[in-house]
């Protein structure tokens, strides 16, 4: 799968800041910082275990911090160090509101010399780690996917008895050649620049010419708008297939996608994978010159003018590095279902707009026939839910027996998300953009250090609110 199913049987994105006021600075200079918010708000119990030097006053320093952030010491052990001999370790079992809990082992972290879990979490963490030796592997960094990328299940370099293009010598050689480009590819490395053929130029320009008279009115406004984009920056224009890596560039600037060459049909998990870490397989060869209206395989055509576009849509980017994120270490039932509802909407999505139905899914907007049909009178419309989605069979060799709608990109992605949350696994994931890396949450400690850093990301919001409404 370059970008359709490879199995088949022939909230709004704004985040509102959080309203935040500092009291007085408190004993020792610290502050102490009060949220309203409800979750905040919610009593909760942390054992905490941590090690601070033995000298006079250290201890009492660390309990002031407990009386500032109004956390009750239900019990304190103290217990031989395991590090030091010039240290004392303690175990305290305390009790308050969680955003305080929160803060004080905030604090804590920036004190102490060393801090841990409970053992409560210790051993959870260690039957999740015995857990995860059982679940398949996945990449946790952008680079791996190089383990993963060329692993095609069909239409790659040899072609099926039944393609337009097998007994045509000369094409299979051209895909021959195209499949090395992609195996040859590593993460980091510039995309081989393609001379494409005079006859790969005039499947195109014919491609594009009908496809461009057709979305003014069957394309999503989110389409409409990058398509021009593209073409304004000379990406997409008649006479030239754009490169791949001009492509990747493009995305990158705009929602942090980029483009992987890949020789044809990845498995499922494989390719939403890629979608994890903002990655987009795309194919580099051009349909057989014999059907240029439809492919039933993806080719360059259908990957640049059918999902290119809507990648670079920071909501509907968000959107499919989300169903991408919920793959990871899923069970293998888990991510057919997840690559229907793909299927159904990054592929063969409709939405309603101004009261019109319009297409953003690639498949129909990188096929001139199935574009026509999928918005006529005699298809079959079905409101988009995940639950039916995912007993839909997907069609790549014929057009599809049903299409789904969503009523926005927001509403489609809250239910994503809400089908993502029942998929059973022992652990949670955090995408981290810095170092485009996944980390595996384990334990209650990753997680609040990844409130942390959120809670650092909605202060810089909350303070631009705050410039711009004292304007």
């Amino acid at each position: 799968m370059s970008s359709r199913h490879p199995t088949l049987q022939r909230r709004d994105s704004r985040v509102a800041p959080l309203p935040r006021r500092y009291s007085d600075s408190g004993e020792n200079g610290h502050k102490r910082l009060v949220r309203r918010m409800s979750s905040f708000e919610t009593m909760s119990t942390a054992p905490v275990i941590f090690s601070l030097r033995n000298e006079v006053g250290a201890l009492n320093n660390i309990i002031s911090l407990f009386r500032e952030n109004d956390i009750q010491v239900r019990g304190v052990e103290l217990r031989k160090p395991q590090r030091k001999n010039s240290e004392v370790e303690l175990f305290v079992d305390c009790e308050g509101k969680k955003g305080m809990l929160r803060e004080l082992i905030q604090q804590l972290n920036e004190q102490l010399h060393r801090i841990e879990i409970s053992e409560e979490d210790r051993k959870r963490e260690a039957t999740i780690d015995k857990e995860m030796k059982n679940l398949p592997w996945f990449p946790k960094k952008i680079s791996e996917l190089d383990k993963s990328s060329n692993n095609v299940l069909m239409f790659g370099e040899e072609l099926d008895a039944d393609h337009p293009g097998y007994r045509d010598v000369a094409y299979r050689e051209r895909r021959k050649m195209f499949a090395q480009i992609a195996a040859g590819y590593r993460h980091g490395m510039p995309i081989t620049r393609i001379e494409f053929t005079e006859e790969e130029t005039d499947m195109w320009n014919q491609v594009f010419r009908e496809l461009q008279n057709l979305y003014p009115t069957h394309a999503c406004k989110e389409y409409l708008v990058n398509f021009k984009t593209l073409c304004d920056e000379g990406i997409y224009k008649f006479g030239e297939i754009p490169q791949l890596e001009d492509i990747s560039v493009f995305l990158k600037e705009r929602t942090g996608f980029q483009v992987r060459p890949v020789a044809g049909y990845l498995s499922p998990r494989d390719f939403l994978a890629g979608l994890a870490f903002r990655v987009f397989h795309s194919t580099q060869y051009i349909r057989h010159p014999t059907n240029p209206l439809y492919t039933p395989e993806p080719d360059s055509i259908h990957d640049i003018i059918g999902h290119v576009p809507m990648l670079a849509d920071r909501s509907f980017a968000q959107f499919s590095q989300e169903i991408g994120l919920a793959s990871l270490g899923a069970a293998e039932a888990d991510v057919t279902k997840l690559a229907s509802c793909y299927f159904f909407t990054v592929e063969f999505g409709l939405c309603k707009q101004d009261g019109q139905l319009r297409a953003y899914g690639a498949g129909l907007l990188s096929s001139i026939s199935e574009l026509r049909f999928a918005l006529s009178p005699t298809a079959i419309i079905k409101p988009f839910n995940p639950i039916d989605v995912i007993h839909q069979e997907c069609r790549i060799t014929t057009f599809q027996d049903s299409y789904f709608q969503s009523e926005s990109f927001p509403e489609a992605k809250k239910q994503i998300r809400e089908y993502a949350a029942s998929i059973q696994r022992p652990f949670g994931l955090r995408y981290d953009p810095y170092t485009q890396s996944v980390e595996v949450m384990k334990n209650s400690g990753e997680i609040m250090n990844a409130v942390d850093e959120l809670k650092d990301d909605l202060e810089v919001l909350n303070d631009a609110l705050s410039r711009i409404q004292s304007i």
